[in-house]
């Protein structure tokens, strides 16, 4: 689906109450569309697969004042959302206010305790409807990563009241504009769990990115932010990278 359809552009013209001037791909040529109107406006057009999870996720967001997209309208599977200011675009190398800034936008999440619910599940890795496990077979995984399966199987994750999860943080979903972080994106993955999920996905992203030190500037983020310490990040860390493509 590399260009929205005539009628979802009516859709979103009719919602906006103005023509469509313009539809850029976000993502490898394809959905979501950054829509331009004639009145000078923009949002995100977004095509709904996974909008139960999303539109849940968008609402907690909104209640509890959570920096990310808002929800203008659902259609036939298809919906728009506010235009965030700004890039997702990774940095070459790594400023430490931005690490820092990571770690406080995930315990900004972490702050809101949540009961599971059918659109918001209970998470217990990153992407979790993604079979990590069966990929590593069949793309023969190294002895690092079957290690990493060994050091944790069978153990039992780490208690935790369940809190507010994004469900695939890391740092191409999060927006920033002059190097002031803005808002995190793409919401499909939400669920509530443990704190664990979200920053052990986002210190191996860092870490793979920038070198192992950088993660330890994201965690004294996180920490500064919900004003304790993390726990059990050594077992999140690896339940992280083995949340990744082998």
């Amino acid at each position: 689906m590399g260009e929205p359809s005539e009628q979802a552009l009516d859709w979103a013209s009719s919602v906006v109450g103005a023509a469509v001037t313009g539809a850029t791909a976000l993502r490898e040529g394809g959905a979501p569309w950054m829509l331009a109107f004639a009145d000078g406006g923009k949002a995100v057009l977004r095509k709904s697969w996974a909008s139960d999870t999303e539109i849940a996720a968008l609402r907690v967001a909104v209640e509890h004042d959570i920096r990310a997209p808002r929800l203008i309208a659902l259609g036939d599977e298809l919906m728009l959302v506010s235009a965030i200011a700004g890039s997702s675009r990774i940095p070459v190398t790594a400023a430490e206010h931005r690490l820092r800034a990571l770690g406080a936008a995930a315990a900004e999440l972490h702050a809101v305790e949540l009961a599971p619910t059918k659109d918001l599940p209970l998470r217990h890795q990153s992407i979790e409807l993604t079979d990590f496990t069966a990929w590593r077979r069949r793309a023969d995984a190294t002895p690092l990563l079957l290690a990493a399966e060994k050091a944790i199987a069978g153990r039992s994750e780490p208690p935790s009241a369940p809190v507010f999860l994004h469900g695939d943080l890391w740092q191409g979903n999060t927006m920033w504009l002059d190097d002031e972080f803005i808002a995190v994106i793409d919401w499909d993955c939400a669920g509530v769990g443990h704190p664990g999920v979200d920053l052990g996905s986002l210190r191996c992203d860092v870490a793979v990115t920038f070198g192992v030190e950088a993660a330890d500037v994201v965690l004294e983020g996180w920490q500064e932010r919900a004003g304790r310490a993390a726990h059990a990040m050594p077992y999140w860390d690896v339940v992280a990278a083995l949340s990744t493509p082998p």
